[in-house]
């Protein structure tokens, strides 16, 4: 079974998200974009490293997307954005990227 690597995605979907709700100032157009960034690569963590992995680092990117609110006050939007999404494709790579795929009989 074939992998791919999942840590680009989260970032772009932190990155894209605030992108397009910034561009079309339209925010649950943001949303979508940045939910199928999250679903993508929560279907892949689970999938590769198991429930509990996926279920760590979907944790940490919907923690990334609101931690960035606050954090923008303080550094503005797009520094805020960008630290993290590169905390949250950091996380991805550690947790599952690099990592061998579990076998099935290992999650039994």
């Amino acid at each position: 079974m074939s992998y791919f690597p999942t840590a680009p995605i989260a970032a772009a979907g932190l990155i894209a998200g605030f992108a397009v709700a910034d561009a079309t100032g339209n925010r649950p157009l943001g949303g979508v974009v940045l939910a199928a960034g999250g679903i993508t690569c929560a279907w892949a963590w689970n999938r590769k490293s198991g429930p509990l992995t996926a279920g760590a680092l979907l944790a940490t990117y919907v923690a990334a997307f609101a931690i960035s609110h606050p954090l923008a006050k303080q550094i503005g939007a797009w520094p805020s954005v960008l630290a993290v999404s590169a905390v949250t494709a950091g996380a991805a790579y550690v947790a599952s990227d690099r990592r061998p795929a579990i076998t099935r009989a290992a999650a039994s």
